[in-house]
């Protein structure tokens, strides 16, 4: 049982470093919980693949520091489809 979550590990975060996807859009592709490609990603595969692990954090550091544009932008793009 235990591979299976280290395969899982691995995957979401080769995925989430090639697409440089969030956390919700590789819990989104691989139809699992975002809580779970987190912990996948922050835990687990610390201890698997350290430089995956360190590609994988530089990806979300970016992603967490760009949150409130992506939100500040969706918000924009609501209230302009409200308006028409």
């Amino acid at each position: 049982m235990k591979g299976t979550f280290d395969r899982r590990a691995v995957m979401l975060g080769e995925y989430i470093v090639e697409s440089n996807n969030t956390v919700r859009g590789a819990a989104s592709k691989f139809g699992i919980s975002k809580s779970t490609v987190h912990k996948d990603v922050s835990q687990r595969l610390e201890a698997i693949d350290p430089k995956l692990y360190k590609e994988v954090k530089k990806v979300l550091e970016l992603n967490k520091a760009q949150r409130h544009i992506r939100g500040g932008n969706a918000t924009k793009e609501k209230y302009m489809k409200l308006k028409k």
